[in-house]
């Protein structure tokens, strides 16, 4: 009856993963969860500090750093700040700025779900990046809009599309894809201590902004925005030579991706996935292959 119970299982995942990534060949993602899902059992959550002394996840854990702190370093705050100011330099009513103001939290949805249509298409590291690029842009032209805006009628109104667009930018890659790369980077004994470190870095980056923005607007006026501007090239510069691409990509592959960089062998990233495997590796290598080889009996079943 467990045997019969283990088929059922094997074959539920081949067809789940088959469905997921439109594939026929999906025997190595099966042997990874299956693998993963053994040592699980006997293994221990791993703390935040064994974590951060793992030399085989340093630069995923540097990665998940950058990119939780660039997603508060950004400067979205401090668009959310200058909203109504703006709105209100463009000559709007200031009754009827509310109602206008209901246009940032549209595109910032619209953008939220067109993002998570494409970021299995288009992948996690060119919406990242190419986020982190527009928001680059936008901000450079907010700048120069916001110094000229008095010398110029329609000035204004390019400084609300500017906010639109930098609140666009940000949804479509920096606004939800770190938390994504926080689950794809580390093995499952490891993901709530990453999840520990990634949220102390939101909330003191957050803090950050709130405590020094005032300062930052007060003593750069309209410039300040170079600031954030200056923070999201350093993000995407970071990004774009250290973050490999992890769509449709197994943690093995994705560890691969960060061996060389992490200076450690691939035989040493392996164990670090799966350690208890290589203790009893025949007992468990048998029972693994008889598990993956009634995937085939999937055909008869399915």
């Amino acid at each position: 009856m467990h045997h019969l119970h283990q088929e059922l299982k094997v074959c539920s995942l081949f067809v789940a993963f088959q469905t997921f990534l439109g594939k026929d060949d999906v025997s190595q993602e099966v042997e990874e969860v299956l693998a993963e899902s053994r040592v699980q059992r006997n293994t221990k959550l791993v703390s935040v500090l064994q974590l951060l002394r793992t030399r085989a996840v340093r630069w995923q854990v540097i990665t998940v750093v950058v990119t939780m702190g660039c997603y508060q370093l950004c400067g979205l705050n401090a668009i959310w700040y200058y909203t109504n100011n703006i709105f209100s330099e463009a000559g709007i009513n200031s009754e009827t700025i509310p109602y206008v103001t209901l246009s940032t939290g549209a595109v910032e949805t619209l953008a939220a779900v067109s993002s998570g249509l494409v970021i299995e298409r288009l992948g996690r590291r060119p919406l990242l990046i190419g986020g982190f690029g527009l928001m680059i842009v936008f901000f450079a032209v907010l700048t120069v809009s916001l110094t000229l805006q008095n010398n110029v009628t329609w000035l204004p109104y390019l400084s609300i599309f500017c906010i639109l667009a930098i609140i666009a930018s940000f949804c479509i890659g920096p606004g939800g894809i770190p938390f994504v790369l926080t689950g794809e980077f580390f093995q499952q004994s490891q993901r709530p201590a990453a999840f520990m470190v990634a949220g102390t870095v939101n909330w003191l980056s957050n803090f950050a902004v709130g405590l020094l923005f005032p300062f930052i607007q007060s003593g750069l006026q309209n410039y300040c925005f170079l600031v954030f501007a200056a923070i999201c090239f350093a993000g995407a510069t970071y990004l774009f030579f250290v973050l490999p691409e992890t769509k449709n990509k197994t943690l093995s592959e994705i560890s691969h991706a960060f061996a060389k960089r992490n200076k450690v062998s691939l035989e040493m990233q392996e164990m670090n996935h799966y350690p208890e495997e290589r203790k009893s590796s025949a007992e468990q290598e048998s029972n693994f292959t008889s598990s993956v080889d009634n995937g085939e009996t999937k055909q008869a079943i399915v």
